[in-house]
């Protein structure tokens, strides 16, 4: 298997901190407003340092952004970072579009291009086929 390419690869990762349960719900209430960590626990019956943890990968991830209250600096309000969603709606949009599919020649079997030709060729004279290879 080939390497992934580096957007391939930053989307991956994206998507990996949203595949989690857990953070894809607190992405959805985000998404409804600003909401601190109590708000969250109480709708989806989590302790604060669980939730506490995956607003840290959200953030980290860059799809969450925490601002203190400017009055009392123990409260910390959570949103969603619109930049953040923005690149990350544009990465899936170019990742997925259907123009990037591409026709292609099979490398083996009957429709095999020239290159595998020769290895057929090959596998007929020696008596071997691909499943002995």
């Amino acid at each position: 298997m080939s390497e992934l390419s580096a957007e391939a690869h930053g989307l991956a990762v994206l998507l990996r901190v949203l595949s989690d349960p857990t953070r894809l719900a607190i992405f959805d209430l985000l998404i409804q407003g600003v909401q601190c960590n109590c708000e969250i626990g109480d709708e989806l019956g989590l302790p604060m340092n669980l939730i506490s943890h995956h607003l840290r990968v959200l953030r980290d991830a860059g799809l969450v952004r925490a601002e203190r209250d400017p009055y009392d600096a123990r409260w910390v309000y959570y949103s969603i970072d619109e930049g953040g969603l923005a690149r990350l709606q544009s990465r899936l949009v170019s990742f997925l579009a259907p123009s990037r599919i591409r026709p292609r020649r099979p490398s083996c079997g009957p429709r095999a291009t020239p290159r595998c030709e020769k290895l057929v060729e090959m596998e007929a004279a020696t008596g071997k086929d691909n499943a002995e290879m």
